[in-house]
């Protein structure tokens, strides 16, 4: 038998090729070719479709990009709107949304499109920021740190994430949270303040004055005196039993705030534990003074009042001391226990 002629039945090779190939083509319906020919035109028109749909969104983009430079928001916001119609998956058009509707401070649109555009590129540091910032701003702080933590998560280096996320943790009072975010930020930047203000006013949470006052003076050799810096550090060392040394603080404070309320109070508080009765009193009629409406301020006075009754039984003193009281609960009815030193002494 021929080399070049099939072992079986006696047919060269390239004849039993050529029938195999006709058999196959056979068994290939005439429409299923076309079908299959149909399927790739379809799918390439979808394609070019799709293209055509991407660039026109880019264009709006650009647009909106300008109108917003321009200050034409509401012009803005409409290519925008076309732009993610066209591709609901651009997620810059809708972070440019989340930064318009920002500016514009209508926060609860710019919180839904920052979120669509963390959706879309979770890998977006500046969206997640954004969105924690909205949040904040709307109070909504458990979000407010969801999304700054995943701010932190992407850029490990960003001090004001870490900041944020740790003061929105102190205002939802984990403080354990707050704690480990604070020292990472002050881990980030140590010539920023706002971490050991922060710190201290966890560690007085903790009761723990010693390292809330070494934390609120890291602060103020940082930033100088500051009486929001000055007046926490204040109130550490008063509840530390320092009082001579909140005394000359709260003073400088006074100094550089006549009229802040708080210090006044605190002043007072410093002076009826120093026994310094009759200037308690004169600093409990500033606080009263520079904020009428505080009912702590007048029931202080008040106590002031009666304090200086038991110790010379003056009876103007303690009708002082009851009307400072009424006051008080005027103000503010629920304080069952000064309703009860009402009574009690009238």
């Amino acid at each position: 038998m021929n080399s070049v002629q099939s072992r079986s039945g006696g047919f060269p090779a390239a004849i039993c090729l050529a029938l195999i190939l006709v058999c196959i083509g056979c068994q290939v319906p005439p429409e299923a070719a076309e079908k299959s020919s149909d399927d790739q035109l379809t799918e390439e028109l979808l394609r070019q479709e799709l293209a055509q749909r991407r660039d026109q969104a880019v264009a709006l983009y650009v647009d909106a990009m300008m109108l917003s430079e321009l200050n034409d928001h509401a012009e803005a916001i409409r290519k925008l709107e076309m732009a993610t119609d066209l591709d609901p998956d651009f997620a810059l058009a809708f972070s440019l949304k989340g930064d318009i509707f920002q500016q514009i401070q209508d926060y609860e649109k710019s919180a839904q499109a920052y979120e669509k555009a963390t959706k879309i590129d979770p890998w977006s540091f500046r969206d997640f920021f954004n969105l924690g910032n909205v949040y904040q701003i709307l109070k909504d702080f458990a979000k407010a740190v969801k999304a700054y933590v995943a701010a932190c998560n992407l850029d490990p280096g960003h001090f004001e994430a870490h900041y944020k996320a740790a003061r929105c943790f102190y205002t939802l009072q984990e403080y354990d949270q707050s704690m480990e975010y604070a020292r990472m930020a002050k881990a980030i930047d140590p010539q920023q303040p706002g971490p050991e203000i922060l710190l201290g006013e966890l560690f007085e949470s903790r009761k723990d004055h010693v390292e809330a006052i070494n934390a609120y003076r890291r602060a103020l050799e940082l930033e100088g005196n500051k009486p929001e810096i000055m007046l926490p550090l204040a109130r550490a060392y008063l509840r530390s039993g320092r009082y001579s040394a909140a005394r000359e603080l709260l003073a400088v404070v006074a100094d550089m705030e006549p009229d802040n309320s708080m210090a006044h109070q605190y002043m007072g508080f410093a002076l009826l534990r120093l026994r310094e009765l009759p200037e308690a009193i004169e600093s409990y009629k500033r606080a009263v003074e520079t904020a009428d409406q505080d009912y702590m301020a007048h029931k202080s006075l008040g106590v002031a009042y009666m304090i200086q009754f038991f110790s010379n039984r003056d009876e103007a003193s303690k009708a002082l001391a009851l009307e400072q009281w009424t006051i008080s609960l005027q103000i503010n009815p629920d304080q069952p226990k000064l309703k009860q030193f009402l009574t009690q002494y009238r």
